[in-house]
């Protein structure tokens, strides 16, 4: 008798808990599932590798991408201080921010990839603004103009692409926009292509390649500054421009610089800029062409 009490009373108890499930099983799933997307977001939110404006401000430091090999835009001196044109400008950001700024060496392959993985908080290496990249960064307003352009030896200028020699190779630099439109507008040109400007720039001495496709800035930088080369293609392709970026999704950062921007526009900051950066190179003559000021393009 007592076994069959026992007996008995384990099956009501369990037939009570499954009666119990049965009734509240729609609103417990409920629960179950908003618990899990909570879950979700939170995880979302604590695993986003970026930081915020106030988590920069708090710290005390921002960490900027910029280029360390890229005279005149960004560039170590010889007292291993970074100087150049958005080296400028990311001092300014520092200082109005009321932080240090923490340059990072970067180069044009790994700028997204350093916003991704939380290694910069911002990028100022002359960087495009592209459809392509603005899926994965997002863009400030920008602070400049740019294009394409060719430099080639004065031995044999390259004035057209259309009648390419096969036998010659166009030194590009992997991850710029340059190599995006040869590959996508003239395919049959055999690229070399390098990681860093240094090397580019070694490769077109060395003769390593027919000619070198880079912004025009650089290409026409580096022939002014360098005796025995010519830009024969100053404009290929569209007129872009050069933009901060932030890691996508980081809109408190974004709308900060994007704020700054205007501001600085209004006492003409990037003309300032130019001129003590980067007029020894262009010249005043390209001052108002390449400059935006504010953000604002014409």
């Amino acid at each position: 008798m007592k076994r069959f009490r026992t007996a008995l009373i384990s099956a009501l108890s369990v037939a009570l808990a499954v009666s119990a499930a049965g009734c509240g099983g729609a609103a417990d799933s409920t629960d179950v599932q908003n618990a899990d997307n909570q879950t979700a977001e939170e995880q979302t939110e604590s695993d986003s590798v970026y930081r915020t404006l106030d988590e920069i401000v708090e710290s005390g430091s921002i960490n900027i991408g910029v280029f360390s090999d890229k005279n005149p835009f960004g560039y170590v001196d010889e007292n291993g201080e970074y100087q150049g044109y958005d080296v400028y400008f990311a001092k300014r950001i520092g200082e109005d921010l009321g932080v240090d700024v923490n340059f990072v060496s970067t180069e044009a392959a790994n700028r997204i990839e350093y916003l991704q993985t939380g290694k910069v908080d911002l990028i100022l290496a002359n960087f495009t603004v592209t459809d392509e990249r603005a899926e994965e960064v997002d863009f400030a307003l920008p602070y400049m103009n740019v294009a394409l352009g060719v430099v080639s030896p004065d031995s044999n200028v390259i004035t057209t692409l259309d009648d390419w020699n096969p036998d010659d190779q166009m030194i590009v630099i992997s991850g710029t926009t340059a190599e995006t439109y040869l590959i996508e507008n003239y395919p049959d040109i055999p690229l070399q292509k390098y990681d860093s400007y240094a090397t580019a720039k070694n490769a077109l001495e060395n003769g390593n390649g027919a000619a070198w496709a880079n912004d025009n800035t650089e290409v026409i930088a580096y022939a002014l500054q360098n005796e025995g080369y010519t830009v024969g293609i100053s404009t290929l392709g569209s007129q872009d421009t050069i933009a901060p970026a932030v890691a996508k999704g980081n809109e408190t950062l974004l709308n900060r610089i994007n704020e700054e921007i205007k501001a600085l526009g209004e006492e003409n900051f990037f003309h300032a800029d130019y001129e003590a950066t980067l007029v020894d190179t262009y010249g005043l003559d390209y001052e108002d062409s390449l400059v935006v000021e504010g953000g604002v393009t014409e």
